[in-house]
């Protein structure tokens, strides 16, 4: 598939202008642009609910050497799939390359981003671009091809986990132990690693009742947006600590585990979303190098009596993670299942289901 390239440019909310040339779908988009440093991984990263509404800069210079993943003949994902579509709102890079060389490849990233829909920059300043957002921090953006003018959108103030979470109850697996998992726009590699360990997983719309589901233990996902947005989830998740259910959070899930526990949470200044961030377990010497993709924290000093921090990020000292001193309630800030990532913290589903 030929690509026409044609001048385009990304617009910030301060007043800047990055110009670069179009690789993607041709049309303009608008959302909050944010980074991530990792260096591979991009179908995980593209794929990942997290990013809806957000225009993603990758720091690293080249991008699609090794192309998309095929579907399986069955029409299963391809394993490096994290959903069924592309969700990020559009795509900043330094050069993308159309050209992959991988056994498992099937097409290539600007061909993917046309079926997609999703517009793309290329011959960006990338660096000036990050150091822009790292100074400033995460601000409103958008994508502009021609003569042609958006208007800003914050997805912030949408209920984005409304759009990416499933829409029915779904049962997988047949295991003994019966676990909820509360889909705010669920990455499949968490689904995957419970059914790894022998469970059934009940799968959730992010506002189900699951109050009146025989069940062991519950699992709060990930997905995208400010945690607080999501009053229903709290409220079904206050019931599960009150009635002592195991219960485990991740990213998003762990933002609201900490809201239904009385924490509170907060917008970071960029965020942190790459496969190299360093967290510290408390009262330990241990680190472990986590993959992570979100803008908002747990306010540490906000816990309240009877919940500890549990792991630190070594870099800027926010919250990592939380965990109750006697009850089988923790969450993580980073994502354990990775993908893409290290997988350094997977230990941590045998952690929960040994509470089950």
């Amino acid at each position: 598939m030929s690509h026409s390239q044609q001048d385009a440019k990304l617009v910030l909310e301060d007043g800047s202008i990055f110009a670069g040339r179009s690789v993607g779908f041709e049309s303009s988009s608008s959302g909050e642009v944010v980074f991530n440093t990792g260096m591979v991984g991009y179908p995980e990263t593209f794929t990942d609910p997290s990013y809806r509404g957000q225009i993603l800069v990758l720091t690293y210079p080249l991008i699609g050497n090794y192309g998309v993943g095929r579907y399986s003949s069955n029409g299963a994902l391809p394993s490096s799939f994290e959903s069924e579509r592309m969700q990020i709102a559009g795509l900043i890079a330094s050069q993308v390359s159309n050209q992959y060389s991988h056994w498992g490849a099937l097409r290539g990233v600007t061909d993917w981003l046309e079926e997609e829909q999703v517009p793309a920059l290329t011959g960006v300043d990338t660096r000036a671009l990050t150091k822009r957002l790292r100074e400033h921090g995460t601000m409103l953006g958008k994508i502009e091809l021609g003569e042609e003018v958006l208007d800003f959108y914050d997805p912030n103030l949408d209920h984005l986990v409304s759009k990416v979470s499933v829409r029915e109850r779904i049962v997988h697996g047949t295991g003994c132990k019966r676990v909820v998992l509360v889909d705010c726009g669920c990455k499949k590699s968490i689904q995957t690693e419970l059914l790894s360990r022998g469970v059934t997983v009940i799968r959730v719309p992010w506002d189900y009742d699951f109050r009146h589901e025989d069940i062991d233990g519950v699992v709060i996902s990930n997905g995208p947006g400010d945690p607080k947005l999501c009053a229903q989830t709290i409220e079904h998740v206050k019931y599960a600590l009150g009635v002592g259910v195991p219960t485990l959070g991740i990213c998003l899930g762990h933002q609201i585990l900490a809201l239904a526990a009385g924490a509170d949470t907060y917008k970071l200044k960029f965020g942190h979303r790459s496969q190299n961030q360093p967290c510290i377990e408390v009262g330990t010497k241990r680190c472990y190098i986590t993959s992570q993709n979100h803008g908002y924290a747990v306010r540490q000093e906000s816990l309240p009596d009877g919940w500890v921090p549990w792991f630190i990020n070594a870099n800027d000292r926010t919250n990592e993670g939380i965990r109750h001193r006697t009850k089988p309630f923790f969450s993580v800030q980073f994502h354990p299942e990775a993908a893409p990532g290290p997988i350094d913290t997977g230990f941590l589903f045998d952690e929960f289901l040994n509470k089950l």
